[in-house]
């Protein structure tokens, strides 16, 4: 299956994969910032904006792969959220097409328990729930999840809004299949086998992705980098691109 792709700059690729609910224009804001650095490739996950939805069975695996069928031979990979998952999926499957890894507010488990902290099974289900009922309704209620805590949440939520709002909306099923990676997969045991660099952006006040996810996994990823935007939520691109275009480039400077 053929993922949609928008490229725009030059220089060293950079793939983006957004988080759940949104599509590549996400990305529009920090993109500005990075395409006299990078060739941007800015993915429309399988389902999202542009792109035609994989069947329901899919999996991680096959979200990954059609990802990778559409990513240059090599590039750097960044991944917001579900997109950092995904991202470090494709890391772990296929390290020699991955030459730097940067999660944004993700983790390897987004669902809390065994003293894991994260989003509660019962909000996942409930957002699986409502799915059937009003799949758009869920996806404005997960925006403003993503943005509560920000010191500018309203204008996260509009920018969030406005960016989805520039393509098709996502397919049901699509986004009932990605709350099941979010509820389901679990990479902690393998974050070990990483063999590529590895940056991991957080926000101090995100409440799907707690900063103590952050000291846990700086445990599992010895060897990665870490740092937590003090006055940012689940968008730290959102609401402090200038920060976080910073780090990123700094990150794939050195790398090169």
């Amino acid at each position: 299956m053929s993922v949609y792709v928008e490229r725009r700059g030059r220089g060293p690729d950079l793939v983006l994969l957004h988080g759940w609910g949104m599509n590549g224009a996400v990305w529009q804001g920090l993109a500005e910032l990075l395409e006299a650095d990078f060739r941007l490739h800015l993915v429309d996950l399988p389902g999202f904006g542009h792109s035609p939805a994989l069947p329901a069975s899919a999996g991680l695996d096959d979200w990954a792969g059609a990802v990778l069928g559409a990513a240059p031979p090599r590039a750097a990979w960044l991944g917001w959220s579900l997109g950092g998952l995904i991202a470090t999926h494709a890391a772990l499957r296929m390290p020699e097409r991955v030459g730097g890894l940067i999660t944004l507010a993700s983790s390897p488990r987004f669902v809390a328990g065994d003293d894991w902290p994260g989003i509660k099974a019962g909000v996942l289900a409930e957002f699986e729930r409502q799915l059937a009922e009003d799949h758009l309704q869920v996806v404005n209620r997960f925006l403003a999840l993503q943005a509560m805590g920000s010191e500018h949440a309203r204008d996260d939520i509009r920018r969030l809004r406005d960016s989805l709002g520039q393509k098709p909306t996502p397919d049901a099923g699509a986004l009932a299949a990605g709350l099941a990676l979010l509820g389901e997969v679990d990479l902690r045991p393998r974050l070990a086998e990483l063999r590529v660099p590895l940056l991991r952006l957080y926000g101090r006040l995100d409440g799907l992705v707690p900063r103590k996810a952050a000291a846990l996994v700086d445990e599992l990823a010895p060897n990665s980098l870490s740092h937590i935007e003090p006055r940012a939520s689940h968008a730290p691109f959102i609401s402090h691109p200038d920060a976080t275009a910073e780090r990123i480039r700094r990150f794939l400077h050195e790398l090169a």
